[in-house]
């Protein structure tokens, strides 16, 4: 495994890190059982894989199901071997920002079995939560508490981690980032590596379709589907398969300090991690993917696909069993 610094914050992440949201929730493609979350037994041996094979940025959030009480309790004897990061989303209206930050993370330390998080991320931090600055300032007091070491923000779009960057005050960012939507290098990726900003990617296989499940595409989705192909045809040579282009294709840019991988399933975790320890992508095959262009930005928001394949949120996502928490 090859390992970079998360920005400033002084930590030697993996470039491949562990995303457990689905640990916790069905979570993806429902195709076939494929989406459905692992028994606790076999997460918990997935999670102790992972640091095995040398993974040591493991990703989670409130909101994630019962994934932090499966970390908790699996990891609770090796928490000094790994950069441990968890979310908190912003409070619902009428509830004091102060206060919902302030007991968020103290269930969340209590579901994961520790006195402090490594990171701590506004979870889809919006423009206006940037702008407030109210989540961010309540972070900052559980950090000068102890309870947080850094923090930062996932994000969507441009303006939201722009501003963050423009901020000052947060040490990493959270954002989507693939070989086919490409849009952070213009703007976000040039200026975190400026600001010394950790980015931690996500949506490396944009919600799975820069797999073989790019064929379950429907024809709304059709220059998303083309373009995917035209990636699947530089397969070979350098690479052997869609996913392995992508992840290599995200851990080409600098600006990036490592790339989740979120899954259930032990073959895709000993793939993602084979791609981290390989040589860079060659600039001629760079060049070829970013020809390949999806003009339909709308394409590359799986919020805004046809709800027939993006049906991947259960109606009952909430914050999960808290436990004894």
């Amino acid at each position: 495994m090859n390992y970079r610094f998360l920005g400033r914050t002084g930590f030697r992440v993996s470039e491949i890190s562990f995303g457990t949201v689905e640990l916790g929730l069905d979570y993806g493609v429902p195709v076939a059982g494929e989406h459905l979350r692992p028994p606790t037994e076999e997460a918990s041996r997935l999670l102790n894989r992972a640091l095995d094979l040398g993974v040591n940025f493991i990703d989670t959030a409130r909101v994630y199901g019962a994934s932090e009480e499966i970390i908790g309790q699996a990891l609770r004897t090796r928490r000094d071997e790994y950069v441990l990061c968890t979310k908190v989303a912003a409070p619902p209206a009428g509830k004091s920002v102060a206060e919902h930050v302030r007991s968020s993370i103290a269930e969340s330390l209590c579901l994961l079995q520790t006195d402090h998080v490594d990171v701590l991320k506004i979870h889809s931090a919006s423009v206006e939560d940037i702008r407030r600055g109210e989540m961010i300032a309540a972070m900052l007091k559980a950090q000068q508490a102890g309870h947080v070491r850094f923090v930062g923000a996932s994000t969507y779009g441009e303006e939201a981690p722009i501003l963050a960057l423009e901020d000052g005050r947060y040490d990493c960012l959270q954002i989507a980032y693939s070989a086919i939507d490409r849009r952070p290098e213009q703007r976000i990726l040039p200026l975190a590596q400026q600001r010394g900003v950790g980015i931690i990617v996500r949506s490396v296989l944009l919600r799975g379709v820069l797999t073989h499940r790019h064929t379950l595409l429907p024809p709304q989705l059709a220059e998303l589907k083309a373009a995917i192909v035209g990636l699947n045809g530089l397969v070979g040579g350098e690479t052997e398969s869609l996913p392995e282009l992508a992840y290599r294709y995200v851990l080409a840019h600098p600006a990036v300090s490592t790339a989740l991988v979120g899954t259930a399933r032990s073959g895709e975790l000993d793939a993602a991690v084979d791609f981290g320890s390989r040589l860079p992508l060659s600039a001629e095959l760079i060049s070829h993917i970013r020809r390949i262009v999806v003009r339909d930005e709308d394409q590359l928001h799986p919020g805004k696909w046809p709800s027939d394949i993006e049906d991947w949120r259960p109606a009952d996502r909430k914050a999960g069993d808290a436990g004894a928490c």
